[in-house]
């Protein structure tokens, strides 16, 4: 009779080590799986006791309701807000970028004061911020939101653009001068394309940050140009919180940040790949 073979010390190491990552999996999972059924369950069934797992019938009558009421509109407006100052600071802070990495604009340490901006608190802020835009009448408006997020990213997009750049081997552009392009040229036929995955990662993270802003959405509109986390606040009351609605809205406030992470995939992680080598 053959025995079982018992597995090894390194088996055994391995298995925990995969029950573990399963258990961390699983809490991490569990609270995006209650949103999505919440999404779907109705109010008696939202504030049963104990609590339902699974709704008794997928309904879509949360998801029809933001549409109906106009809701929705707040994720147009965040796409809009966070999709065109994510693709402003990227031309601009790329184009910045590799000025500071070629030719030394502004000496050794503008691009550790550059990035020093985006460590300043938004709540101290804020509030000056906030006269301004009443002044130039840029409250409530896509422009004033647009400008903001373009200029708080941009030290970002400068700092993480500034390191991939200076990887890119000097020759390949001095071949390509030397081949007749042109400085504009080079930047886009030699130095894109080698750069491409961490221009698409800063691109993600930029639109990231744009997206869930929270206090200057909240600060500088009213009605307008509500964005989704401002939306989202409007369904928590002092009686009683519509939790329907919070949980189908974000739903879809979360499907346009897995859409862009899932088409993204792979530049995002050899671009997180290539910013962890560099240290």
């Amino acid at each position: 009779m053959r025995l079982m073979k018992l597995p090894t010390r390194k088996g055994r190491v391995l298995v925990l080590r995969y029950i573990g990552a399963g258990v961390v999996t699983l809490l991490f999972l569990f609270p995006v799986y209650w949103l999505f059924m919440i999404s779907f369950k109705t109010p008696d069934e939202i504030y049963h006791v104990p609590p339902l797992w699974m709704p008794g019938q997928i309904q879509f009558s949360n998801y029809y309701v933001l549409f109906k009421d106009g809701d929705v509109m707040a994720i147009l407006n965040s796409l809009i807000v966070a999709g065109v100052s994510s693709a402003i600071a990227i031309i601009l802070g790329t184009l910045c970028a590799y000025s500071l990495a070629r030719f030394g604009t502004g000496g050794e340490n503008l691009a550790m004061w550059i990035i020093s901006q985006r460590m300043i608190p938004p709540i101290a802020v804020v509030f000056p911020i906030f006269l301004i835009y009443v002044y130039f009448g840029l409250v409530d408006g896509y422009f004033g939101l647009i400008v903001l997020y373009t200029a708080f990213n941009l030290p970002y997009v400068i700092w993480m653009m500034r390191g991939y750049i200076v990887d890119v081997p000097l020759e390949l552009e001095e071949s390509a001068l030397v081949d007749g392009l042109n400085r504009w040229q080079v930047i886009w036929k030699v130095v894109f394309p080698m750069v491409r995955p961490g221009l698409m990662a800063t691109s993600v993270f930029t639109f990231v940050f744009a997206w869930n802003d929270f206090l200057f959405a909240l600060v500088l509109t009213r009605t307008e140009v509500i964005t989704f986390p401002v939306m989202l606040t409007h369904y928590f009351g002092g009686q009683s919180n519509f939790w329907a609605k919070i949980a189908a809205m974000s739903v879809l406030g979360t499907l346009p940040i897995f859409v862009a992470v899932t088409v993204m995939q792979r530049y995002l992680v050899r671009g997180i790949s290539l910013g962890a080598v560099k240290g």
